[in-house]
């Protein structure tokens, strides 16, 4: 399956969801970039059956202004709702509390993070979508997250000396699937095995592989 990947911002550089997700190249999957968001349009993201969103709303490392406007958020709800998949990973959630079509596609938005620290990932309950993973601690920023959508299933927690929160949650919007998994700051945690394994499984979800 091909994925379009949006990565890239003034923090979150794209060389890490790269690497991160370069070791799932070559199975069932291939990944296709957008760095700069002036380069995507609806057309060109129609043509895949999968986006990943790791990208805060910033066109581009070096440009802060915003990418995600009303259109923009509009052809994100089409495409979920007409049965394709969506997987916001980390940054994917960051400077879109402000964006109600997105906020509500996503079922929650990134509120805050503590300094990084080290962060516990492991599942909620004896979830398939953590099958393959074991839980693991890492040195990653907290995110703290303003839920909005009380009947998305919560499968993963995220617990620091700050407290407990969700780590990864799945709904059904329309046809369409949506993932949102929130550790992922640092490449460290992209690459260790269990972290691979559940985006695997994310992917595989919302791809309609599982």
């Amino acid at each position: 399956m091909k994925a379009l990947v949006l990565c890239d911002d003034y923090w979150h550089p794209a060389r890490i969801p790269q690497e991160g997700l370069g070791n799932l190249r070559g199975s069932e999957f291939t990944f296709d970039w957008i760095c700069n968001a002036q380069e995507w349009s609806p057309e060109i993201m129609m043509k895949y059956p999968l986006v990943v969103l790791t990208k805060s709303n910033h066109v581009s490392s070096v440009d802060q202004s915003e990418w995600m406007t009303d259109t923009v958020q509009t052809a994100f709800g089409d495409y979920v709702r007409n049965g394709n998949g969506l997987l916001a990973i980390h940054s994917g959630t960051t400077g879109y509390e402000q964006k109600p079509v997105l906020r509500s596609l996503l079922g929650g938005v990134f509120a805050h993070h503590p300094e990084q620290c080290p962060v516990t990932v492991a599942a909620r309950f004896d979830h398939p979508l953590f099958l393959g993973s074991e839980p693991f601690t890492l040195t990653d920023e907290h995110y703290f997250m303003a839920m909005d959508d009380p009947d998305a299933e919560v499968f993963v927690t995220t617990t620091s000396e700050h407290g407990e929160q969700p780590g990864a949650w799945k709904r059904v919007e329309g046809s369409g699937r949506v993932i949102v998994l929130t550790p992922g700051h640092n490449l460290e945690v992209w690459l260790h095995p269990s972290f691979q394994a559940l985006l695997r499984n994310c992917l595989r979800w919302c791809g309609r592989l599982l």
